[in-house]
């Protein structure tokens, strides 16, 4: 739990929450709530997670990164 006002203690949240606003809240327009609720999730299981690299990642996806460490995994065993 980070302190109340306190960017810093929730760095990684407050970076995704921007990409998101970015990427997809400020360039379109919703009608209702559910299709603003419809896009976010779609937004972060098929764009955020399986296309968009992450330079933490080593410039992969978080889909592509997990298949290469359960393959390391895999090798290892």
């Amino acid at each position: 739990m980070s302190r109340k006002g306190d960017p810093y203690d929730n760095a990684c949240m407050e970076s995704f929450h921007a990409t998101l606003k970015k990427e997809l809240i400020y360039r379109r327009r919703f009608k209702t709530r559910a299709e603003a609720i419809n896009a976010v999730n779609h937004y972060i299981s098929q764009r955020y997670n399986r296309h968009r690299r992450h330079s933490t990642l080593g410039y992969c996806s978080p889909e592509a990164f997990e298949k290469k460490y359960a393959q390391t995994i895999a090798d290892v065993s």
